[in-house]
């Protein structure tokens, strides 16, 4: 089942185009990957999908709702940690989950995701004192406290150590093992490979290449994920 289509999105910020023409579909309870260069757009494709910034043209639809004229609604049913994300510096653990809980009509039991999400022992820390992995633990807690279909993650690894990072895959794929479909943007093929069901690439507003990572080296005439990213947005690919 399609729980994401976007055809034709367009989004600029005054002169800048930083979406020209993106049309993909995302189904459920698969981890899509969106991967592309720094400014080729990928943020702002998710921000469109999750509700949280309107596109200037196309269409979009997410589990069957606008996110322009159905925000809302849409905002009940999908989680997202976004690249730029970020807690008041003395907010605690358990603070800020029941916080974000409040905003739900019918949000998940937070105390069980904090366990879950092995954070009951961090509950009373500040988020200030909390490191990376365990930031990103709790974003996705967060992530998951409206009891969403759709989760949308944005470069969540960036900046982990690779033990961090390894975890935090893990944890991805418990996402989907809740039945959850996760539209992951990141710009490591090495986690797009590990995680992924499928994914495009993006580059200068426009999805240049998508499929399943082995469809991509395909494309690519190439050994790896990684040759074939590399291929493919500099030109050189199929």
């Amino acid at each position: 089942m399609t729980v994401i289509e976007i055809e034709g999105l367009r989004k600029s910020y005054r002169a800048v185009r930083a979406v020209e023409d993106v049309s993909l579909t995302v189904e459920r309870g698969e981890i899509f990957g969106i991967a592309g260069p720094n400014g080729a757009g990928k943020t702002t494709v998710v921000e469109c999908a999750s509700g949280l910034r309107d596109r200037d043209g196309g269409t979009l639809r997410v589990l069957g709702l606008d996110p322009r004229t159905d925000r809302r609604a849409l905002l009940q049913r999908v989680g997202a940690q976004l690249q730029e994300a970020a807690l008041p510096d003395a907010i605690k653990v358990d603070e800020a989950l029941r916080m974000y809980a409040s905003f739900y009509d019918e949000p998940a039991d937070w105390r069980t995701l904090m366990d879950e999400w092995g954070l009951t022992a961090k509950r009373r820390h500040g988020f200030a004192s909390l490191s990376g992995g365990w930031k990103q633990r709790l974003f996705i807690a967060l992530a998951l406290v409206g009891d969403p279909e759709v989760v949308f993650l944005d470069e969540l690894t960036t900046g982990l150590d690779p033990a961090a990072r390894r975890t935090t895959w893990g944890l991805i794929r418990a996402m989907r093992e809740r039945g959850v479909t996760v539209v992951l943007v990141t710009h490591f093929m090495d986690e797009a490979e590990a995680l992924c069901d499928r994914l495009a690439v993006i580059d200068r507003g426009r999805v240049i290449a998508a499929g399943t990572p082995c469809e991509l080296i395909a494309q690519g005439r190439s050994g790896s994920l990684d040759e074939a990213y590399f291929a493919l947005t500099r030109g050189d690919g199929a």
